[in-house]
């Protein structure tokens, strides 16, 4: 599976940058994230409960940030395994581009998933996939602006 999109966001490139590190920050944003802990800076671990059709899971998983060039970019890999409901893994490159007051995220995703969820379908999980993805960024802008109002 192949995401790419991009996000025009009403803050600094630099404060989104800070707040795509931060582990409390995304945890807000990331759907069902129950857990989120950095344990370096380029390391994170993360419990995430989801339901994609009639497949409910916990995942856990571990989450690494490579190629860094703050305040610009980097790539963010992972994997998850949720038992009998199978994994996913994948990553995206995420570029951070200030226009003005506002900052443009583009990123490019691949994942791929296993064991029950890839037997769902590629249909319904690329919808799902959509789906999470916007609820993560309608999530991540609503934490930037109540920050930045903070």
């Amino acid at each position: 599976m192949d995401m790419t999109g991009e996000e025009r966001i009403a803050a600094p490139r630099d404060v989104v940058w800070a707040a795509l590190n931060d582990p409390e920050i995304l945890k807000q944003c990331i759907p069902g994230c129950q857990s989120l802990e950095k344990i370096s800076p380029t390391e994170l671990t993360a419990t995430v409960k989801l339901k994609i059709g009639p497949v409910s899971a916990s995942f856990n998983g571990e989450v690494t940030l490579s190629n860094i060039n703050a305040p610009e970019s980097y790539t963010i890999s992972g994997e998850g395994k949720g038992g009998i409901a199978g994994f996913a893994k994948g990553g995206a490159d995420v570029t951070l581009e200030e226009e003005g007051g506002e900052t443009i995220l583009r990123y490019e995703a691949k994942a791929l998933v296993g064991g029950k969820i890839a037997q769902l379908g590629s249909r319904l999980v690329d919808s799902s996939a959509k789906k999470l993805a916007q609820q993560f960024f309608a999530g991540f802008t609503a934490a930037l602006n109540g920050q930045a109002t903070a």
